[in-house]
Order: structure tokens, then sequence, then C-alpha cells
């Protein structure tokens, strides 16, 4: 099939584009990038955000034992000038990793680490992702030095300041999750969010043993969300071993002055249809509801293993506070856990619909994902009318 896609790509860029869409027919979705599976590298970090002039930015990172996720990681940039139909690989990062491309005052950054457990960097792109600055020191993008740990989640915009996630990754046990203490970053609009100095950040409310009655694993991968009283919070993925019944967030306080994070251990859990996993939520307007896509665990699927390990189904899901969500509409799903996986997906709001890719581990010819986690696929979706869906209820 491979050799048949060749000589059709030397025949003319029609012919191409019918042979790419042949090749992956079976494959959910529109396929933006592909790794070999038994490469050593996996597709990581899915994001995704549209230009001014309708175009779209799609990007991932590369880890796995043969990447350069521990020295300096390598990020892809995608563009697209036909609404998600075809994908051209515009522009590659050396030293950006777990990163979000997010638009501001009509020009395009991305926000992340330098590596696995890596410095703070950000890079601005005045082209559109073809080209972009390197974050060389305090000045031109070197955020924060140390160990740090973050996914590709929402900037957003409050009070006259954009507001962003982050982990610590320097506790004292070095171990996953038992290293990681969550903080809030925030710089005042008109900024340059180059200069490191511009920035400011909340303290780091460390990982704590003793939460939920001792079977706390992680907090990580937080949401800037503005809530219902106008506070800026911080929604986090919480990872929770020993509950196989339902999954869990963690909704952390931010003050004003965005100088102080806190948490109520009582009140500030809540129950989260795939909070054991990455999810994105974004706050719509026009229905007055909080929109997340999540890793939902259907109840067939439920009460054998970790919850956080099952990551063959997202979800449409939605509150109007906060904290009661509702499952309204399976976007993804596949009726095998180990080798088939739609994980870390980032969307964006586009008019009616909602826009989003997928690091996604499938089956290709006679290949299959090296597990659920470790995705061969990077994929493109769209969900038309996504508010007709908020009508609905399956859970």
């Amino acid at each position: 099939m491979r050799i048949i896609f060749s000589i059709l790509l030397l025949l003319g860029p029609s012919i191409a584009i019918f042979a790419q869409k042949t090749e992956y027919s079976d494959i959910p979705g529109i396929v933006i990038s592909y790794q070999d599976s038994d490469g050593g590298q996996y597709i990581g970090s899915p994001g995704i955000c549209i230009l001014p002039n309708g175009d779209y930015i799609a990007t991932h990172d590369l880890f796995g034992k043969k990447s350069t996720e521990f020295t300096s990681a390598i990020s892809k940039v995608y563009r697209s000038n036909n609404k998600g139909k075809t994908w051209k690989l515009i522009s590659t990062l050396d030293g950006q990793f777990w990163s979000k491309p997010f638009l501001y005052k009509k020009e395009l950054y991305i926000l992340g680490t330098d590596k696995h457990h890596g410095n703070v960097v950000i890079r601005k792109s005045t082209d559109g992702g073809g080209h972009w600055t390197v974050p060389k020191d305090a000045m031109s993008g070197l955020l924060m030095q140390g160990e740090f740990h973050c996914a590709p989640m929402p900037v957003i915009s409050h009070n006259g300041y954009l507001w962003r996630s982050m982990e610590r990754a320097d506790g004292e046990i070095k171990k996953w999750g038992y290293r990681y203490g969550t903080f809030m970053m925030s710089i005042k609009e008109g900024a340059d969010l180059l200069n490191a100095n511009n920035w400011r950040h909340t303290n780091t409310l460390p990982y704590d043993s003793t939460y939920l009655q001792g079977n706390f694993g992680a907090w990580i991968e937080g949401n800037a969300v503005v809530n219902p009283k106008g506070k800026v919070v911080n929604v986090l993925r919480v990872h929770n071993p020993k509950d196989k019944s339902q999954e869990s967030a963690a909704i952390v306080n931010v003050s004003d002055d965005g100088l102080t994070s806190s948490f109520d251990r009582t009140n500030d859990f809540i129950n989260f249809p795939g909070g054991g996993k990455k999810f994105t939520i974004r706050y719509d307007k026009k229905s007055q509801c909080y929109i997340a896509i999540a890793n939902y665990v259907p109840l067939e699927f439920r009460g054998a293993v970790q919850l956080d390990k099952i990551r063959n189904t997202q979800a449409l899901i939605s509150s109007k506070d906060l904290k009661n969500w509702t499952v309204h509409q399976i976007l993804l799903s596949h009726s095998d856990t180990k080798k088939h996986g739609f994980n870390y997906i980032d969307w964006e709001f586009d008019g009616k619909d909602i826009i989003y890719v997928s690091r996604t581990a499938y089956d290709f010819g006679d290949k299959s994902a090296h597990n659920y986690h470790d995705a061969n696929f990077l994929t493109f979706h769209r969900l038309k009318g996504f508010r007709k869906s908020l009508r609905t209820t399956i859970q």
C-alpha cells in the first residue's frame, strides 16, 4: 500500500490527497501525522488553535525511548488552510514539549517546557507558525528554570491578565504523582509574553498523601477557568488508583492578585467523568455551560482495572457550576482498551462547531499501536452543532 501511495504522490497533488484518504480510511477522523509503532517514538501532547484568517494550527511532540524528550524535546507544527481537510508540516521545534499553541493579539504563541521535567518556555511566531523565536534567556522566552510539568492546557483572559496552570516536578520523592505540585501563572495583558519578569505565579500546592482518605495519587494538568463567581480557579486531573467506580477532579482556588493558591480537601474534590485523564474545559457564553471533552469510562469497562487506564472513549460533557457534570455524547470509542486509545484531546470553539485533535492509538494495516497510551496517530475531528448535543444525556 505504501509503495502505491509513493507512486501516486509523483502523479499529482489531487491524486496524492485521494491516496492519503484511502490509506487512512479506517482511522477515525483525519490523520494529521503518523509514527510507526515500531519506531520507539510516539505522538504526544496534541494542541490546536485557529489563526485570525481562519487557518488551523495543530501541534504535537514526540516521546518514547528513541525520542529526545529527556534532553531537548521535539515538537512539530502543522497548518490547514481548508478547515482541517488536509494538513502540512510547516515547522519543527527543538526544545519544546507538553506545549499548547494559542493566539494573543492576533499573534501565535506556544507555551510548555523544553523537555520532560524541564524549564518553562514560550515562543512566538509572526508568520502563522512557520518560524519561531528561540527561548535563550529570560528576555526571549525562558520563563522559569528547573523541573516543571504540564500539558497543552488553555491560556485564558480574565480581569486584564492571561492565566495558565503549571506544575512543579521537584518534589522530595522523585516519583510520578508524588513529585508534582500545582500553581498558576499569570501576566498582565499588553505586557511582553517573552519577558520572564512580566510573569507572576502563585505559591505551589504540593502532593499530599493524606488526601482522599490516603488514596490520592496525583494532581496534574490543570485548567485555568473562571468560576460562576467570577474567580479564576485551577481544575485539575486527579489520580485515585483505588477507586474503580468513578473519577475525580480538584478545584484549586486562586486569589485575585494571582499570588495565592488554596485548597479545601473537604469541599474541593468533585466527581468528574474522565477526571483521571487529561481534559480541557472552556466556557460557552451562549449555552452558559462549561464544556469539556474527557475520557469518560462507560459502565461496561468499570471495575476491572484503574479507570485512568481506560482511554478507549472520549465524550462531550458539560456543567453549569463546574461541580456537577453531565455526559451528553460519545465522540470517539473502540471496544478494545489495551491497544486503542484517544488521548489528551485539545479543542477549540469554531462558531457552532467544536474542532479537536487527539493523540490516537489505533490499528494501521497489519500493525497495532504499542498500547493505548503510546499513540501512533495525530487525528483531527469536528463536532458539528455541539450545542444540540447538550440537549441529550447519557448519564
